[in-house]
Protein backbone atom coordinates (compact mmCIF):
# COMPACT_ATOMS: atom_id res chain seq x y z
CA UNK A 1 0.00 0.00 0.00
CA UNK A 2 1.35 3.68 -0.99
CA UNK A 3 -0.40 4.66 2.44
CA UNK A 4 -1.52 8.22 1.25
CA UNK A 5 -2.23 10.46 -1.64
CA UNK A 6 0.47 12.35 -0.85
CA UNK A 7 3.01 9.36 -0.99
CA UNK A 8 1.13 7.97 -4.38
CA UNK A 9 1.47 11.45 -6.06
CA UNK A 10 5.67 11.20 -4.67
CA UNK A 11 6.41 8.25 -6.37
CA UNK A 12 4.22 9.05 -9.11
CA UNK A 13 6.65 12.32 -9.96
CA UNK A 14 9.39 10.35 -9.25
CA UNK A 15 8.51 7.49 -12.04
CA UNK A 16 7.81 10.70 -14.07
CA UNK A 17 11.53 12.25 -14.03
CA UNK A 18 12.98 8.68 -14.41
CA UNK A 19 11.35 7.92 -17.09
CA UNK A 20 12.22 10.91 -18.87
CA UNK A 21 15.66 10.17 -18.04
CA UNK A 22 15.26 7.31 -19.76
CA UNK A 23 13.91 8.76 -22.94
CA UNK A 24 16.87 11.15 -22.77
CA UNK A 25 19.16 8.18 -22.51
CA UNK A 26 17.05 6.27 -25.24
CA UNK A 27 17.26 9.41 -27.89
CA UNK A 28 13.86 10.49 -27.84
CA UNK A 29 13.78 13.79 -29.25
CA UNK A 30 10.37 14.57 -27.40
CA UNK A 31 11.81 14.44 -24.18
CA UNK A 32 15.42 15.88 -24.42
CA UNK A 33 17.19 16.39 -28.20
CA UNK A 34 20.54 15.87 -27.09
CA UNK A 35 22.56 12.97 -25.83
CA UNK A 36 23.80 12.45 -22.30
CA UNK A 37 26.19 14.49 -20.07
CA UNK A 38 29.65 13.73 -19.90
CA UNK A 39 30.28 10.32 -18.36
CA UNK A 40 31.38 10.57 -14.89
CA UNK A 41 30.69 14.33 -14.06
CA UNK A 42 29.09 13.88 -11.09
CA UNK A 43 31.72 11.43 -9.53
CA UNK A 44 34.17 13.82 -10.77
CA UNK A 45 32.46 17.20 -9.33
CA UNK A 46 32.02 14.85 -6.04
CA UNK A 47 35.90 13.87 -5.97
CA UNK A 48 38.32 15.50 -8.02
CA UNK A 49 40.60 18.08 -6.00
CA UNK A 50 39.05 16.58 -2.72
CA UNK A 51 41.32 13.67 -1.98
CA UNK A 52 41.87 12.96 1.50
CA UNK A 53 45.14 11.77 1.12
CA UNK A 54 46.73 15.30 0.20
CA UNK A 55 46.38 15.61 3.53
CA UNK A 56 47.93 14.57 7.35
CA UNK A 57 44.71 14.21 8.35
CA UNK A 58 42.41 12.31 6.00
CA UNK A 59 39.46 14.66 5.56
CA UNK A 60 36.66 13.70 3.46
CA UNK A 61 35.80 17.46 2.83
CA UNK A 62 39.34 20.09 2.05
CA UNK A 63 39.57 22.31 4.91
CA UNK A 64 39.35 26.30 4.29
CA UNK A 65 43.41 27.10 4.66
CA UNK A 66 43.15 30.90 5.88
CA UNK A 67 46.75 31.08 6.51
CA UNK A 68 48.54 34.27 3.89
CA UNK A 69 51.79 33.15 4.70
CA UNK A 70 53.89 29.15 5.29
CA UNK A 71 56.78 28.39 6.96
CA UNK A 72 59.84 27.29 4.79
CA UNK A 73 62.65 25.02 5.55
CA UNK A 74 64.96 27.53 5.35
CA UNK A 75 65.40 31.34 4.12
CA UNK A 76 63.98 30.91 0.50
CA UNK A 77 63.30 27.35 0.48
CA UNK A 78 59.67 27.47 0.68
CA UNK A 79 57.17 24.10 0.45
CA UNK A 80 54.62 24.02 -1.93
CA UNK A 81 53.03 27.08 -1.10
CA UNK A 82 54.69 30.54 -0.14
CA UNK A 83 52.22 33.11 -0.05
CA UNK A 84 48.62 33.26 -0.71
CA UNK A 85 48.34 35.42 -3.58
CA UNK A 86 50.27 32.74 -5.72
CA UNK A 87 48.59 29.39 -4.05
CA UNK A 88 46.83 28.23 -1.70
CA UNK A 89 45.42 25.27 -0.38
CA UNK A 90 41.78 25.23 -1.06
CA UNK A 91 42.11 27.41 -4.30
CA UNK A 92 44.36 24.36 -5.40
CA UNK A 93 41.06 22.03 -4.70
CA UNK A 94 38.67 23.94 -6.18
CA UNK A 95 41.39 24.47 -9.20
CA UNK A 96 41.57 20.58 -9.66
CA UNK A 97 37.92 19.75 -9.78
CA UNK A 98 36.88 22.36 -12.45
CA UNK A 99 40.07 21.51 -14.40
CA UNK A 100 38.97 17.94 -14.56
CA UNK A 101 35.11 19.17 -15.44
CA UNK A 102 36.04 20.88 -18.64
CA UNK A 103 38.56 18.46 -19.67
CA UNK A 104 41.56 20.56 -18.73
CA UNK A 105 45.34 19.93 -16.90
CA UNK A 106 45.10 23.11 -15.57
CA UNK A 107 42.65 25.67 -13.66
CA UNK A 108 43.33 29.22 -12.31
CA UNK A 109 41.03 30.78 -10.21
CA UNK A 110 40.31 34.93 -9.94
CA UNK A 111 38.15 36.93 -7.73
CA UNK A 112 35.64 37.30 -10.40
CA UNK A 113 34.31 36.51 -13.64
CA UNK A 114 35.96 40.01 -15.17
CA UNK A 115 39.46 39.67 -13.06
CA UNK A 116 39.65 36.41 -15.24
CA UNK A 117 39.31 38.08 -18.19
CA UNK A 118 41.57 40.69 -17.28
CA UNK A 119 44.16 37.86 -16.44
CA UNK A 120 43.90 36.67 -20.36
CA UNK A 121 44.29 40.16 -21.50
CA UNK A 122 47.18 40.56 -19.38
CA UNK A 123 48.85 38.06 -21.48
CA UNK A 124 48.75 40.66 -24.53
CA UNK A 125 50.54 44.11 -25.55
CA UNK A 126 49.75 47.01 -27.16
CA UNK A 127 49.15 47.21 -31.11
CA UNK A 128 47.66 43.49 -30.33
CA UNK A 129 44.13 42.75 -32.08
CA UNK A 130 40.85 41.43 -30.21
CA UNK A 131 38.14 40.06 -32.18
CA UNK A 132 34.94 39.40 -29.89
CA UNK A 133 31.69 38.19 -30.67
CA UNK A 134 29.27 41.03 -31.23
CA UNK A 135 27.10 39.91 -28.47
CA UNK A 136 28.79 39.27 -25.27
CA UNK A 137 28.15 39.87 -21.48
CA UNK A 138 27.85 43.33 -20.50
CA UNK A 139 30.96 43.63 -18.28
CA UNK A 140 32.91 42.02 -20.81
CA UNK A 141 31.85 44.53 -23.80
CA UNK A 142 32.65 47.31 -21.32
CA UNK A 143 36.29 46.07 -19.96
CA UNK A 144 37.25 45.46 -23.92
CA UNK A 145 36.08 48.95 -25.04
CA UNK A 146 36.13 51.17 -22.17
CA UNK A 147 39.23 50.02 -20.27
CA UNK A 148 41.38 47.96 -22.38
CA UNK A 149 41.24 50.18 -25.86
CA UNK A 150 42.95 52.49 -23.95
CA UNK A 151 46.22 50.70 -23.54
CA UNK A 152 46.90 50.31 -27.46
CA UNK A 153 44.88 47.20 -27.89
CA UNK A 154 42.17 47.10 -30.94
CA UNK A 155 38.96 45.62 -30.24
CA UNK A 156 36.73 44.57 -33.51
CA UNK A 157 33.26 43.22 -31.99
CA UNK A 158 31.01 41.32 -35.25
CA UNK A 159 29.00 38.67 -35.37
CA UNK A 160 30.13 35.38 -35.36
CA UNK A 161 26.93 33.43 -36.43
CA UNK A 162 28.15 34.56 -40.50
CA UNK A 163 31.07 32.76 -40.68
CA UNK A 164 32.66 35.07 -43.94
CA UNK A 165 32.19 38.10 -41.82
CA UNK A 166 33.78 36.64 -38.91
CA UNK A 167 36.77 35.56 -41.00
CA UNK A 168 37.30 38.88 -42.48
CA UNK A 169 37.50 40.15 -39.32
CA UNK A 170 40.53 38.20 -38.21
CA UNK A 171 43.70 40.49 -38.85
CA UNK A 172 47.57 39.83 -38.99
CA UNK A 173 47.89 41.33 -35.54
CA UNK A 174 45.02 39.29 -33.96
CA UNK A 175 46.57 37.98 -30.79
CA UNK A 176 42.50 37.05 -29.12
CA UNK A 177 39.29 35.75 -30.29
CA UNK A 178 36.74 35.80 -27.67
CA UNK A 179 33.44 33.68 -27.94
CA UNK A 180 30.88 33.44 -25.97
CA UNK A 181 28.10 30.79 -26.11
CA UNK A 182 25.01 30.50 -25.20
CA UNK A 183 25.29 34.35 -25.69
CA UNK A 184 24.45 36.70 -23.25
CA UNK A 185 21.31 37.91 -23.61
CA UNK A 186 20.28 36.69 -27.13
CA UNK A 187 21.41 33.13 -26.94
CA UNK A 188 23.23 32.88 -30.08
CA UNK A 189 25.16 29.86 -30.27
CA UNK A 190 28.15 30.11 -31.99
CA UNK A 191 29.87 27.12 -34.07
CA UNK A 192 33.38 27.01 -31.76
CA UNK A 193 34.69 24.12 -33.85
CA UNK A 194 34.58 25.89 -37.44
CA UNK A 195 35.85 29.22 -35.71
CA UNK A 196 38.87 26.96 -34.46
CA UNK A 197 39.32 25.47 -37.60
CA UNK A 198 39.16 28.57 -39.07
CA UNK A 199 41.67 30.26 -37.20
CA UNK A 200 44.16 27.57 -37.81
CA UNK A 201 43.98 28.03 -41.55
CA UNK A 202 44.19 31.84 -41.38
CA UNK A 203 47.56 31.59 -39.31
CA UNK A 204 49.01 28.03 -40.61
CA UNK A 205 52.70 28.03 -39.90
CA UNK A 206 52.28 31.05 -38.03
CA UNK A 207 52.02 31.74 -34.24
CA UNK A 208 47.92 31.61 -33.72
CA UNK A 209 45.56 33.71 -31.51
CA UNK A 210 44.49 32.38 -28.60
CA UNK A 211 41.04 31.44 -28.83
CA UNK A 212 38.82 31.76 -25.53
CA UNK A 213 35.21 30.78 -25.02
CA UNK A 214 33.31 32.11 -22.46
CA UNK A 215 31.62 28.95 -21.08
CA UNK A 216 29.24 30.75 -18.25
CA UNK A 217 25.75 30.09 -19.58
CA UNK A 218 26.63 26.57 -20.55
CA UNK A 219 28.97 25.22 -18.35
CA UNK A 220 30.95 22.10 -18.50
CA UNK A 221 28.23 19.67 -17.53
CA UNK A 222 26.59 20.26 -21.07
CA UNK A 223 29.49 22.14 -23.00
CA UNK A 224 33.51 21.35 -22.83
CA UNK A 225 35.14 23.91 -25.72
CA UNK A 226 38.86 22.33 -25.21
CA UNK A 227 37.67 19.62 -27.19
CA UNK A 228 36.38 21.72 -29.82
CA UNK A 229 39.40 23.01 -30.46
CA UNK A 230 39.76 26.34 -27.77
CA UNK A 231 42.59 27.48 -26.23
CA UNK A 232 41.13 28.42 -23.11
CA UNK A 233 37.52 28.40 -21.75
CA UNK A 234 36.07 30.98 -18.70
CA UNK A 235 33.38 30.37 -16.33
CA UNK A 236 32.03 32.95 -14.31
CA UNK A 237 32.01 30.98 -11.36
CA UNK A 238 29.41 33.42 -9.67
CA UNK A 239 26.89 32.19 -11.89
CA UNK A 240 25.98 28.17 -12.21
CA UNK A 241 29.33 26.41 -10.94
CA UNK A 242 28.83 28.29 -7.19
CA UNK A 243 25.22 27.94 -7.66
CA UNK A 244 24.23 29.12 -4.33
CA UNK A 245 24.50 33.04 -4.88
CA UNK A 246 27.28 34.11 -2.36
CA UNK A 247 30.45 33.65 -4.32
CA UNK A 248 31.84 36.40 -6.96
CA UNK A 249 34.20 34.23 -8.57
CA UNK A 250 36.01 33.50 -11.92
CA UNK A 251 38.10 30.40 -13.61
CA UNK A 252 39.98 29.84 -16.16
CA UNK A 253 40.97 26.25 -17.76
CA UNK A 254 43.63 25.17 -20.28
CA UNK A 255 45.36 22.36 -21.89
CA UNK A 256 48.40 24.82 -23.17
CA UNK A 257 51.34 23.91 -20.76
CA UNK A 258 52.97 27.39 -22.16
CA UNK A 259 49.79 29.88 -21.43
CA UNK A 260 49.33 27.87 -18.03
CA UNK A 261 52.18 29.36 -16.71
CA UNK A 262 51.99 32.77 -17.92
CA UNK A 263 48.65 33.34 -16.54
CA UNK A 264 50.06 31.21 -12.93
CA UNK A 265 52.82 33.97 -13.13
CA UNK A 266 50.04 36.16 -13.63
CA UNK A 267 47.64 35.46 -10.78
CA UNK A 268 51.38 36.30 -8.45
CA UNK A 269 51.89 39.33 -10.34
CA UNK A 270 48.41 41.29 -11.34
CA UNK A 271 46.62 39.44 -8.09
CA UNK A 272 43.02 38.93 -8.80
CA UNK A 273 43.46 35.85 -6.27
CA UNK A 274 39.47 34.53 -4.55
CA UNK A 275 39.92 34.25 -1.06
CA UNK A 276 39.92 30.47 0.83
CA UNK A 277 36.56 31.06 1.77
CA UNK A 278 35.05 31.44 -1.80
CA UNK A 279 37.03 28.68 -3.27
CA UNK A 280 35.45 26.62 -0.44
CA UNK A 281 32.23 27.91 -0.78
CA UNK A 282 32.66 27.18 -4.91
CA UNK A 283 34.22 23.49 -4.62
CA UNK A 284 30.83 22.80 -2.28
CA UNK A 285 28.84 24.39 -5.13
CA UNK A 286 30.95 22.35 -8.24
CA UNK A 287 29.93 18.78 -6.40
CA UNK A 288 26.16 19.59 -7.24
CA UNK A 289 26.30 21.25 -10.18
CA UNK A 290 25.18 18.39 -12.44
CA UNK A 291 21.99 17.78 -10.28
CA UNK A 292 20.91 21.62 -10.57
CA UNK A 293 22.07 21.55 -13.99
CA UNK A 294 19.21 19.09 -14.76
CA UNK A 295 16.75 20.65 -13.28
CA UNK A 296 17.41 23.82 -14.78
CA UNK A 297 17.30 22.48 -17.98
CA UNK A 298 13.98 21.20 -17.33
CA UNK A 299 12.48 23.93 -16.15
CA UNK A 300 13.58 26.36 -18.87
CA UNK A 301 12.65 24.26 -21.73
CA UNK A 302 9.09 23.51 -19.65
CA UNK A 303 8.83 27.21 -19.68
CA UNK A 304 10.16 28.21 -23.09
CA UNK A 305 7.69 25.57 -24.33
CA UNK A 306 4.48 27.24 -22.54
CA UNK A 307 5.21 30.62 -23.91
CA UNK A 308 5.54 29.66 -27.11
CA UNK A 309 1.98 27.53 -27.37
CA UNK A 310 -1.31 28.42 -27.40
CA UNK A 311 -2.65 31.94 -26.38
CA UNK A 312 0.30 33.79 -25.65
CA UNK A 313 1.33 34.12 -29.23
CA UNK A 314 -0.86 37.36 -28.46
CA UNK A 315 1.70 38.97 -25.99
CA UNK A 316 4.61 36.85 -26.75
CA UNK A 317 6.67 37.51 -29.98
CA UNK A 318 9.80 35.18 -29.80
CA UNK A 319 10.69 32.91 -27.51
CA UNK A 320 14.74 32.66 -27.34
CA UNK A 321 15.90 28.75 -26.25
CA UNK A 322 18.81 26.79 -28.26
CA UNK A 323 16.47 23.59 -27.11
CA UNK A 324 13.51 25.05 -28.91
CA UNK A 325 13.28 24.01 -33.04
CA UNK A 326 12.07 27.55 -33.46
CA UNK A 327 16.11 28.72 -32.61
CA UNK A 328 18.13 29.53 -35.88
CA UNK A 329 21.31 27.16 -34.46
CA UNK A 330 18.89 24.23 -32.90
CA UNK A 331 20.64 22.21 -34.73
CA UNK A 332 23.91 23.53 -34.20
CA UNK A 333 23.40 23.12 -30.49
CA UNK A 334 22.76 19.66 -30.23
CA UNK A 335 25.63 18.79 -31.98
CA UNK A 336 28.02 21.14 -30.18
CA UNK A 337 25.88 20.93 -26.48
CA UNK A 338 25.06 17.99 -24.20
CA UNK A 339 22.18 20.06 -23.54
CA UNK A 340 20.66 23.70 -22.45
CA UNK A 341 21.13 25.52 -19.13
CA UNK A 342 18.26 27.80 -17.54
CA UNK A 343 18.76 30.57 -19.59
CA UNK A 344 15.62 32.12 -22.23
CA UNK A 345 15.18 35.25 -23.62
CA UNK A 346 11.84 36.36 -24.91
Amino acid sequence: SLGNASQSSGINAEYGYFKRINLRMNGDSAAYPHSSHFPGFGTDAAHHGSDPDMWDFKPIVPPISLSTTFKQSAPGVPPKYDYSRAGNPTRTAFEECIAKLEGASEGFAASSGLAATMLIVNTLKAGDHILVCDDVYGGTNRYFNRVVSNFGIEISMVDPIDLAKFEASIKDNTALVWLETPTNPTLKIIDIKAVCEMVDRRFEGKTKPVIVVDNTFATPYFQRPLELGATLVLSSVTKYINGHTDVCMGVICTNDTALAEKLRFLQLAVGPAPSPFDCYLALRGARTLHLRMRQHETNSITIARWLESGDKSGFVRKVIHPGLPSHPQHELAKRQMKGFSGMLSF
